[in-house]
């Protein structure tokens, strides 16, 4: 998936603009699924008070926090172990109305789960949200779990060299640097690599099931989290009660074709984006029309390759934050505002704090994101390959088609070699799950979810008609059709009764306004 930071930025901008993760409240009780299974699970793990973020800010005082240990390998269950950071917003509804677990997972791979357990229980309707132990962690290598994977913590530090190489020998500049970051995390983390896969991760949680004292788990996941989902799924059946996919990873297309559909899509949405810019020209002057506009973005990228705001931001890490514009339209304003004002008025200060918050890239979340991706699958190893469909894609696909193939250019010179091709996901002995997807949505394309679907015979399938925010549920704006069948489901196990490939449909949000 494109940049793993922002694998989750429906969430982060939701809580950046509207939302307070410190309005999430629990008290603790027992877990439900089974009479004294809270018990268990007090007796093996140690709930304690979390810690304030990693930016500051407070997080729930009823947000509880613990860790697991968990094989490194699980051929060999009695070796190496490492642990698990993890997240809790305890059930508050009587003993007898609870519902056990539910895991909660925001995507990436490598996105840190610990913050989001209690956006989930925040979001969710209050009666629901109090029938679950809602349950966040970060994945092997994320965040607060040991270790923490970081290959080469310098990797962002200053401005990268322009994503769309104007030579040859700009190309194999950016080529060295992922053979280079490859070699850093085998030299680093050969030990760890190995185990990074998607399979490593469905199997913790299963560890984490066990250590919780259930038998069966409810999940939530969103982007990424719904092909860790997937795997789940296929990998223990009878182990799942309640599953919700939102905003679904095509399993058949992991990972490299999935990042060409990407670079696609994604130029759908920002040319949605421009043309909306157009719309508010006498707002922005930034160009009556979609080609006035990208002529204008275009300027912009140029004027930054020559001269840095602040030795921060260049090409790059502009194309990153308005990147954010594809997985979220309600930053449309916002970006559109802040690159006014860099370019009209010559104050580059909103253009910064945007970046900071949603374009800056975590160098450990880019580690995960190639230890699973590169060694889930096997990437094509001929750069020739690469330089040839990326130049392909640019042609009609230009806003990320660079961008996106060094983001995951270490996966050509990845020291792991992953299976020939995805695993095959089965949904035979599943229960029924939900299903949630826009159709315009960039990250996960709408045909992904035609293909899970056909997989999970046992899923039902809500459609966002043009919706092209990249997470239909619990976002803000809120679409309240699409949380309706969330909320019912993760309360009753209801779902739309419409047969055929869909099951039901939501209007989309209207675009916002300036």
């Amino acid at each position: 998936m494109s940049k793993a930071r922002t694998a989750v930025a429906a969430f982060a901008a939701t809580s950046s603009l509207a939302l307070s993760l410190a309005a999430c409240t629990g008290t603790p009780a027992s877990a439900g699924g089974a009479a004294g299974s809270r018990a268990v699970s007090s007796l093996s793990l140690r709930w304690h008070k979390c810690p304030q973020d990693g930016g500051g800010a407070s997080t729930s005082s009823r947000l509880l926090c613990t860790s697991v240990h968990v094989p490194l390998n699980y051929r060999q269950p009695s070796g190496r172990k490492i642990t698990l950071a993890l997240s809790e917003v305890p059930a508050t509804a009587p003993a007898s109305q609870q519902q056990g677990v539910l895991l909660v997972n925001p995507g990436g791979p490598g996105a840190s789960g610990l913050s989001f357990a209690a956006y989930v229980a925040a979001s969710l309707s209050p009666s629901v949200a109090a029938d679950y132990d809602v349950i966040g962690f970060d994945t092997r290598g994320v965040g607060a779990s040991v270790p923490s994977l970081h290959c080469d913590p310098s990797f962002f530090s200053k401005p990268r060299p322009d994503y769309v190489p104007s030579s040859g020998a700009a190309e194999q500049t950016l080529m060295d640097r992922a053979r280079s970051y490859a070699a850093d995390c085998e030299k680093r983390y050969g030990w760890l690599l190995p185990y990074m896969t998607t399979q490593d991760m469905a199997r913790d949680m299963d560890s984490i099931r066990v250590a919780l004292g259930q038998q069966k788990i409810n999940y939530y996941g969103v982007s990424y989290g719904t092909y860790l989902g997937q795997v789940y799924a296929t990998l223990f059946p009878h182990r799942v009660r309640r599953m919700v996919l939102d905003s679904i990873v095509d399993p058949d297309g992991a990972w490299y074709e999935d990042n060409v559909l990407q670079d696609y899509a994604f130029q759908g949405r920002m040319n949605a984006f421009f043309s909306w810019i157009a719309r508010y020209a006498a707002t922005y002057r930034l160009g009556s029309t979609r080609a006035q506009v990208t002529a204008t973005f275009e300027m912009a990228m140029t004027k930054l390759e020559h001269h840095p705001i602040a030795g921060l931001i260049g090409p790059d890490e502009l194309s990153d934050t308005f990147l954010i514009g594809g997985y979220d339209n309600a930053y449309w304003p916002y970006l559109a505002a802040a690159l006014a004002s860099y370019l009209h008025g010559g104050s580059s200060g909103e253009l910064v704090a945007l970046y900071r918050e949603v374009g800056q890239q975590n160098e450990n979340e880019f580690a995960v994101y190639n230890a699973v991706e590169c060694s889930d699958v096997n990437w094509p190893r001929s750069w020739a390959f690469w330089n040839s469909d990326t130049r392909k894609i640019y042609a009609t696909a230009p806003f990320e088609a660079w961008g996106n193939a060094w983001f995951n250019a270490a996966c050509a010179f990845w020291p792991v070699k992953g299976p020939a091709s995805p695993m095959r996901i089965d949904g035979a002995g599943l229960p029924p799950i939900l299903l949630l997807q826009g159709t315009l949505d960039a990250a996960t394309p709408y045909q992904g979810a035609l293909v899970a679907r056909r997989l999970l015979p046992s899923a039902k399938l809500v459609v966002v008609a043009g919706g092209g925010n990249h997470g239909q549920s619990l976002a803000y704006p809120p679409n309240n059709c699409v949380n309706g069948y969330l909320n019912r489901y993760l309360a009753s196990g209801s779902l739309p009764s419409k047969p055929g490939l869909i099951n039901a449909s939501c209007p989309a949000l209207p675009a916002p306004k300036p």
